[in-house]
């Protein structure tokens, strides 16, 4: 039994030594594992009888839950016995997935099996304590990202990207500057999910159909970098600010106040940074910009929902085949001098979309604490509002975008078959060729030869899945591409074949390091907190269930850290504290663009929306570029928040009563 003096009035136990006890130590050890196999995500082989594995999958497609299925899938002959013979298999193998979904859910059923957690931690891990409330937070945050994706869909952003990209015209700097400040701008707004949904696929179309940009990276990292520090300005744009600002009772337009300087100090002054010495390459950013351009037909044709099923047709399928010609160009260069919009419901959005931050701002700034009612109860009456208009939307024009699909579907499957019919016959005649004897047919010339011969010679960084096209150059002028932009080289040849340069990439010393004012002044100081709990929480990211994971966890931490402080008479001063927290909001944003894709949900959308338009983004690769992009942005970031802290706050004791 612990001592009365380490209990509080809540009825915790605070005394540190209790970390010995067998469970506390399992559950840091489950938590540290579960973490690295979301990051990693594998499957696992689990064999079930044939019997067993028939009749689930045979309920299922009866229940039409999923598509027929052919018994002789599973039923087919092993032949690959030892002993060389033919027989029947017992077992089917299924590929258990351990990822974001499934590995956080064992982990909880083990350790409630094994009592190191039970129903008091289940509920205030999902109903809330300590004023974390994570229902509310969701149901906030998923509400108000309806409304956002909805206005997403309805062309805004690809339309507004449009209108910038015109403005900028065909000067390289003018156009990334544009850009910057679009996605800037929107995104302090919105959020940054908006900007990761349509942005990504924008610039990857604009720099695809450009002659003479060789790769994206500068473009989509970027954005990618400048959507996330935006998203740090309102806590409507970011789940993290919204956990943050509930543990702390800070009112919502307190935490913009004191938020809004270092973020836009930070994205003003990383921007010459990112133009002039991370992506200081005229391949990646050209002076002139060449695009190719759409002919009047083309422009004459009505503008297409991307949004519809099919409604791309023939063009969606030559995009996504892998021996595409130079035709696919005109897919994404009609989404982006050509885009979608649909008025009505943009507008509508639009409006949706301000009367709830204004509703919510405004209740939140009239309330003494920030917490009088739930947010969402805001929020949900807006998003059904939002929900029963794009119904009515699509029900009112379900004919049209039901013919749209039809059509679509129909010359996919025409392209289809004849590229079946155009295979068929190409294998017939190198079959013919190699019983001639005019062909060795280990050596087949193919249609698909080329790409194969490109993909065997070293890849650029970030490669194309499928045929390499107008964005990219020859693997010689990427490697010569790299040794120009040092910040973005490798030496891993194993991963990415790519041949090591004699540029570095190298973090500023003391990147997140300030002197203290006074040499005597340990680092528990304002300084220290704001240095190390940004330094923190950035790594965190990257290890502790995304950054909302981290946020929730680090909450915790200055919470007890700030009871401890209490109970031991040494109260923390207003200055430490609010700096401290602040830090945190700042790694917990910027931190989405640190080292992993796991580091935040958007990290995740982002990557997979570049892998769909052909663009792989390797670990390696990704974690090299955003280092020198990191590390500056939260050395700008907490410099700044340190002068503001001292400015604004004193060394009076902080009271969280």
């Amino acid at each position: 039994m612990a001592d009365s003096q380490h209990l509080n009035d809540d009825g915790l136990d605070r005394d540190s030594s209790q970390i010995n006890n067998w469970r506390s130590i399992v559950t840091l050890i489950v938590f540290v594992i579960t973490n690295i196999t979301v990051i990693s995500n594998f499957h696992l082989p689990i064999y079930v009888p044939l019997s067993l594995y028939n009749g689930i999958f045979d309920t299922l497609s009866t229940l039409r839950l999923i598509s027929p299925r052919p018994r002789h899938d599973v039923d087919a002959i092993d032949t690959g016995s030892k002993s060389g013979g033919g027989g029947r298999r017992h077992f089917a193998q299924l590929r258990f997935p351990m990822d974001m979904v499934t590995a956080p859910l064992i982990a909880d059923l083990f350790l409630l099996a094994i009592l190191a957690i039970g129903r008091e931690e289940v509920h205030d891990g999902t109903i809330g304590a300590n004023n974390i409330s994570p229902i509310d937070i969701m149901a906030f945050f998923l509400t108000l990202s309806y409304i956002a994706i909805s206005i997403d869909a309805s062309g805004l952003v690809r339309f507004l990207a449009f209108k910038v990209l015109q403005k900028g015209g065909k000067v390289g700097h003018r156009l990334f500057f544009y850009l910057y400040a679009f996605f800037f701008a929107f995104g302090s707004f919105v959020g940054n999910d908006p900007i990761i949904l349509s942005g990504t696929a924008f610039l990857a179309y604009m720099t695809r159909v450009s002659s003479n940009i060789v790769h994206p990276r500068a473009w989509i990292y970027s954005q990618f970098a400048v959507a996330n520090i935006a998203s740090a300005i309102l806590v409507s744009s970011n789940p993290t600010n919204l956990v943050l600002a509930g543990a702390f009772s800070i009112r919502f337009i307190d935490y913009t106040a004191n938020m809004i300087v270092p973020t836009v100090i930070t994205a003003i002054v990383l921007f010459p940074f990112l133009l002039y010495f991370i992506f200081a390459d005229r391949r990646l950013i050209p002076i002139e910009i060449r695009m190719h351009e759409l002919s009047d037909a083309q422009k004459a044709k009505p503008a297409v929902n991307p949004n519809i099923p099919h409604a791309r047709g023939e063009l969606e399928e030559q995009e996504n085949d892998p021996g595409g010609n130079d035709q696919a160009k005109s897919l994404p260069l009609e989404e982006i001098m050509n885009p979608f919009l649909d008025k009505g419901g943009a507008a509508f959005g639009a409006f949706v979309m301000a009367a709830t931050l204004i509703t919510v701002l405004a209740l939140n700034a009239a309330s003494q604490d920030g917490h009088e009612r739930p947010i969402f109860w805001v929020t949900l009456p807006a998003a059904f509002v939002m929900f029963v208009w794009d119904v009515a939307f699509g029900w009112l024009h379900r004919h049209e975008t039901r013919e749209i699909a039809r059509k679509g579907r129909e010359e996919i499957q025409k392209v289809r078959e004849e590229r079946a019919t155009r295979e068929e016959a190409q294998r017939a005649g190198l079959e013919s060729q190699c019983q001639e004897g005019a062909l060795e047919p280990s050596h087949p010339p193919t249609a698909q030869s080329p790409t194969r011969s490109r993909q065997e010679s070293p890849p650029t960084p970030m490669v194309l899945v499928s045929e390499p096209v107008d964005g990219l150059a020859p693997a010689e002028s990427a490697r010569e591409l790299d040794k120009g932009v040092p910040q973005v080289t490798s030496e891993d040849a194993s991963l990415l074949n790519e041949t090591s340069s004699n540029g570095t990439t190298e973090m500023p010393d003391g990147a997140y390091k300030v002197s203290p004012e006074d040499p005597n002044e340990l680092p528990t100081g304002t300084v220290g907190s704001i240095g190390g709990m940004g330094f923190l929480s950035v790594i965190l990211c990257n290890f502790a269930g995304t950054n909302i994971g981290t946020t929730i966890l680090l909450s915790r931490v200055i919470q007890e850290w700030v009871q401890i402080r209490e109970n031991s008479n040494t109260r923390i001063s207003d200055r430490t504290f609010w700096g401290t927290v602040y830090s945190m909001a700042i790694g917990v944003n910027y931190g989405a663009f640190s080292t992993a894709f796991s580091a935040s949900l958007a990290g995740l959308l982002w990557r997979d929306i570049l892998f769909r338009k052909h663009i792989r983004v390797p670990s390696l690769e990704f974690a090299r570029v955003n280092l020198p992009i990191i590390a500056i942005a939260m050395a700008i970031g907490c410099t700044v928040l340190i002068g503001e802290i001292y400015i604004m706050r004193g060394d009076e004791p902080y009271s969280y009563r």
